[in-house]
């Protein structure tokens, strides 16, 4: 059985490692694609950003980059530690909500998506709070709290 369990691991980390990877080469073209979309857009005439579309356009895209980051964060945590921080995956849902809601186009939707999305966002903005205070992971060994020092 401690065969099979041993097997099971380092298959799982074989997979964490092929993601972890992929990840970065997405996260290098998605940095290409914002740095090129940027200059594009500065430098085509008329020059600078002319139209507000193409600002949230960029803002998006690097928010995007962002939470392909903390993604990355997180899971490099996990295959170091075989802990998950649940402060790093709340804060990469707010990241998401937040760029949720600055591409939003308040023209098309309805009112009761924008109240579900207030709902989540002060859902997600009171669970980072508890968890930022209380220093909660869960790991390995199940529920543990963060020295405080």
């Amino acid at each position: 059985m401690k065969d099979m369990l041993d097997i099971v691991e380092k298959f799982e980390k074989i997979l964490y490692g092929t993601l972890i990877i992929l990840l970065m080469v997405v996260l290098a073209f998605a940095v290409a694609e914002l740095a090129w979309t940027m200059v594009t857009s500065l430098t085509n005439p008329p020059p600078g950003l002319s139209e507000n579309y193409e600002l949230v356009n960029l803002l998006g895209a690097f928010l995007l980059v962002l939470i392909g980051v903390e993604l990355l964060d997180t899971m490099m945590e996990y295959f170091r530690e075989k802990a998950i921080h649940v402060e790093i995956v709340v804060l990469l849902a707010i990241i998401a909500i937040a760029r949720k809601v600055i591409l939003l186009d308040p023209a098309t939707t309805t009112g009761i998506e924008m109240i579900g999305i207030g709902v989540v966002i002060i859902g997600l903005a009171g669970a980072y709070y508890l968890i930022r205070k209380a220093g909660f992971t869960i790991g390995k060994g199940g529920l543990q709290q963060k020295e405080q020092g």
